[in-house]
């Protein structure tokens, strides 16, 4: 395993800069257009699977990047184009991970591979975990999985909110509850292969921002699924189910196929808030440069260049923080601290304090659509609340920290 390394490699800063001009070339000239339209892009989707950049192979390389810094990297220069585009494009990959972290190698080949489709026909995944009454609280999920032994299928229902690419996906991969009497440790994820009956889309939610990232409900009335989309297999399904009861039993907490997704994916969330605070600053830099009051720029006044030191100094350790989780999860060193929480925290917090500085050194100007700084204030809001709330990384830190079981 790498060390870990605080800068990219020649190969990794060659692929950065690939990414960084698709996001300046394609990503920058679009994303106010699709903001406004509040439409999943599929032009901008399909030209980025058309150059290799929204592709299973692509993805699967930084993935496995020995250093962790492939899929952050990644992140980052994405976002700095555009949150909502960004989110468009990387949106399937959730789905993607709940598979890799809790399926089989049969499943993982034959489903993953049929997320992403390929430049001529483009496929995209969902994943759906939160319900209008359990976001945060996923003890309180609804959605339920009954096995039918008979038919050796699986029969779910329920509502799932908040689902990014919800309805309009290929895939969708499902949490459900299969043992209610075991809370949050009862939960099972399921893989809802395309065109299955019973399953919809419900209401589309129009968002404060990252409005270019369709966002819905996804309805399950009577889905069938053969037994075979269980992740992970009914064998080993039973076996963890049997655990947790003891563990029950004992007090003791055990994980569910929800959090294991989340945990997994919240560096990279992290790295997505990295580079929209990256691009607010960037922006607010260049403006404090050339715009002139008072006979000088206004950077040539402490009360500005000083909120730009601040913003850079939380930008850098945003992401130092961001990609020393990337490594830990990569090289398999446990969060004894919370680290991936940590990572997602503080860079889901600099994305909002760092563009609403950026509206205000742009004064009336960062107020209107005439800047992009508005739109990334928009943006970074949903990164103290989605994928685990800031409070709710707290609580994960706090847990870690003190060894206590904090409420």
């Amino acid at each position: 395993m790498a060390a870990f390394e605080p800068e990219l490699s020649d190969e990794q800063e060659t692929v950065r800069d690939w990414i960084h001009g698709f996001a300046a070339d394609v990503m920058r000239p679009a994303a106010a257009e699709w903001d406004e339209r509040e439409e999943f892009p599929w032009p901008v989707v399909r030209e980025a699977a058309r150059i290799g950049l929204y592709s299973l192979d692509f993805y699967a390389r930084q993935f496995f990047d020995p250093t962790g810094l492939g899929i952050p990297m990644a992140m980052e220069e994405l976002f700095w184009g555009d949150a909502g585009l960004g989110l468009a494009i990387t949106g399937t990959g959730l789905a993607a991970v709940s598979v890799f972290t809790n399926g089989t190698d049969e499943q993982i080949g034959t489903w993953v591979p049929q997320m992403y489709g390929d430049a001529n026909d483009v496929k995209i995944a969902a994943f759906c975990s939160s319900e209008p009454d359990a976001g945060s609280d996923v003890s309180a999920m609804r959605t339920r999985a009954r096995y039918d032994g008979a038919k050796d299928e699986w029969v779910i229902d329920g509502v799932k909110a908040w689902a990014t690419n919800g309805g309009i996906a290929d895939v969708h991969v499902v949490v459900a509850v299969v043992d209610p009497e075991l809370g949050a440790r009862g939960h099972a994820s399921f893989v809802v292969p395309p065109g299955t009956p019973g399953l919809s889309q419900g209401q589309k939610f129009r968002k404060h921002g990252i409005r270019a990232s369709h966002t819905a409900e996804v309805v399950l009335r009577g889905v069938r699924v053969p037994g075979h989309c269980l992740l992970g297999g009914k064998d080993r399904l039973d076996e963890r189910l049997a655990r947790a009861r003891e563990r029950a039993k004992g007090g003791e907490r055990s994980g569910n196929a929800a959090m294991a997704t989340f945990e997994a994916s919240r560096p990279a969330v992290g790295a997505q808030a990295v580079g929209i605070a990256r691009a607010a600053y960037e922006v607010a830099l260049d403006y404090a440069r050339t715009r002139v009051q008072f006979g000088r720029p206004i950077i040539d006044n402490q009360g500005v260049a000083f909120q730009l030191a601040d913003m850079r100094t939380r930008v850098d350790a945003a992401r130092l923080l961001v990609w020393r989780a990337s490594w830990m999860a990569t090289a398999g060193r446990p969060f004894t601290a919370a680290e991936g929480s940590m990572s997602k925290l503080f860079a889901g917090e600099t994305a909002k304090q760092v563009t609403a500085q950026a509206m205000q050194i742009l004064g009336g100007n960062g107020y209107t659509r005439d800047y992009p700084v508005e739109r990334m204030h928009r943006d970074a809001a949903i990164y103290s609340v989605f994928e685990g709330t800031s409070e709710i990384q707290r609580l994960v830190i706090a847990r870690a920290i003190s060894g206590m079981p904090i409420r």
